[in-house]
């Protein structure tokens, strides 16, 4: 069973739709007792960084999904969902995130690397370039997904990366380090290549489950 964590600043219905789609058992809740019962977490998010890790701070949520992480359950943390995961962002004034995985979230500056100017935010379609194996993406092609985002993840530590889109830069797409996993965009709005990913998120969780009886 995935617990969604339902903090108020997530994309609740179209992540539970997808779910729902392919069958997959879940339930939705901002209470850490209710969520210590779920096999697998997935962590929405739209909007600012300082404003979510403001709530998950003040709600206990944050502590819960640190000790969540580090008992190496798994964790699936999706658009700004994927960057609270990281240590901090300059998003309002520098905020201290999750601190589960390396690195820090910037804002586009909207020039590239060779001068060319690009709009802020990435919004639509791009293709991803895998970098490493990971149970995300088994068998998953690599295709177009869906991007919303104006701030973007910096790592030092290039074996987070699992793939990456270019915009204006190199865009961390899909991260992650043992349990702890993260999409920058929205699998549940990129289509076949969005659901394969969850899809296999799925089958990550229920094997987990199966695991510990």
């Amino acid at each position: 069973m995935i617990g969604i964590v339902d903090y108020g600043m997530g994309n609740l219905h179209s992540v539970s739709k997808a779910l729902e789609r392919m069958d997959m058992p879940y339930f939705l809740s901002a209470d850490p007792a209710e969520l210590e019962k779920a096999d697998g977490l997935i962590l929405p998010g739209v909007g600012a960084f300082r404003d979510a890790m403001g709530i998950l701070n003040e709600t206990g949520l944050a502590l819960f999904l640190r000790n969540w992480a580090n008992e190496g359950k798994p964790l699936l943390g999706i658009c700004l969902g994927m960057q609270l995961l990281f240590e901090s962002s300059e998003e309002h004034g520098l905020t201290t995130g999750l601190g589960l995985l390396p690195g820090r979230v910037e804002r586009f500056s909207g020039v590239g690397d060779s001068g060319q100017t690009y709009k802020v935010p990435h919004m639509g379609w791009n293709k991803l370039k895998f970098h490493k194996e990971s149970l995300l993406l088994r068998g998953v092609e690599e295709g177009h997904v869906y991007f919303v985002h104006s701030y973007v993840v910096k790592t030092d530590d290039k074996n987070v990366l699992l793939a990456t889109s270019d915009y204006g830069r190199v865009v961390p797409a899909v991260v992650g380090r043992e349990n702890v996993l993260g999409t920058q965009f929205h699998p549940e709005k990129s289509s076949t290549v969005g659901m394969a990913i969850l899809k296999n998120y799925g089958a990550y969780v229920e094997r987990g489950a199966i695991a510990r009886g």
